[in-house]
């Protein structure tokens, strides 16, 4: 039992230094690195790199926390009841997160990208598409980081419980 709580802890944090890595990291450093080269659009270019890596941040945050879900209750005697609820809460936190920043929030993003014709660069700040783009982007960025607000407790939470997994099984 505790091999199977500890694989569910480690894939949701390796999912979480993904989340967290790409954040930080990979998305400020595509729109940095091509504005610096002198790019007609490269806003829409580092939009769209941002877009593919963010689809695989999404799907595979979704996917561990299903995963972490369903194996949960092999492990759900092992743990105190409030536990492991409030852990079954947080991975549904993660899955819907990602879920909707995956198939709403960019699906949207990428209709009004083709109605922008792909020249975001080019359109007017006060653009009616282009604002309702700016609006999902700031919903973008607020389910990632509840997801990985998510994410970091259910960790938390794994790793408090763990003395209890330990205990139980010496019983």
């Amino acid at each position: 039992m505790r091999a199977i709580n500890q694989l569910r802890m480690l894939l949701l944090a390796a999912w979480l230094g993904l989340a967290i890595y790409f954040s930080a990291v990979v998305a400020p450093s595509a729109f940095a690195v091509l504005r610096s080269f002198d790019l007609a659009n490269p806003n829409e270019v580092a939009g769209s790199i941002v877009t593919k890596t963010l689809s695989a941040v999404n799907k595979s945050g979704m996917l561990f926390a299903l995963l972490a879900l369903a194996t949960g209750f092999l492990i759900k005697r092992h743990y105190q009841r409030v536990w492991f609820i409030l852990q079954n809460l947080l991975l549904i936190i993660i899955a819907s997160s990602t879920a909707i920043g995956e198939w709403v929030i960019a699906r949207r993003m990428r209709g009004l990208r083709a109605a922008m014709n792909g020249h975001i660069d080019l359109v007017p700040p006060d653009d009616p598409n282009r604002m309702a783009f700016a609006a999902l982007h700031g919903y973008s960025v607020a389910a990632l980081s509840v997801a990985i607000i998510a994410a970091l407790a259910v960790i938390l939470l794994m790793i408090f419980s763990q003395s209890r997994i330990v205990e139980t099984a010496k019983e």
